[in-house]
């Protein structure tokens, strides 16, 4: 494990407008001197459908926080087995790995041959 990978990096978002990097997604920049994190750390925040007066007395509704982690597939792909790995996809309802390559590139020929047809 290396030490490149255990900072807190920062989320950020771009606004999805056509010519984005990110298309719209979370992306994390990453220094020079670093690696993406292994596993990121994020509390899921939810209304618990209570109330409890605030400083104002009025009310506010109760929080419950629960932290859950994420894994970096691709760190998980090089550390585990092509069987391990594809049970760990299909335990998050991905599919199997050639599955999804097959599929993929499929796709990829799909859109290729629409912007084929499209230009000409």
């Amino acid at each position: 494990m290396s030490d490149k990978r255990k900072w807190v990096p920062e989320i950020m978002y771009e606004d999805y407008e056509e010519g984005s990097i990110s298309g719209g997604l979370p992306f994390v920049q990453v220094p020079p001197d670093k690696e993406m994190p292994d596993t990121l750390f994020m509390f899921c925040s939810q209304e618990t459908g209570e109330f409890e007066p605030d400083i104002d007395g009025q009310p506010s509704p109760i929080m419950e926080l629960e932290l859950y982690q994420y894994a970096n597939m691709k760190y998980l792909q090089d550390a585990l087995s092509a069987d391990v790995f594809d049970q760990v996809r299909v335990a998050l309802n991905l599919l199997p790995l050639a599955e999804a390559r097959q599929k993929g590139k499929a796709k990829t020929k799909q859109m290729t041959q629409t912007i084929t047809k499209n230009r000409g």
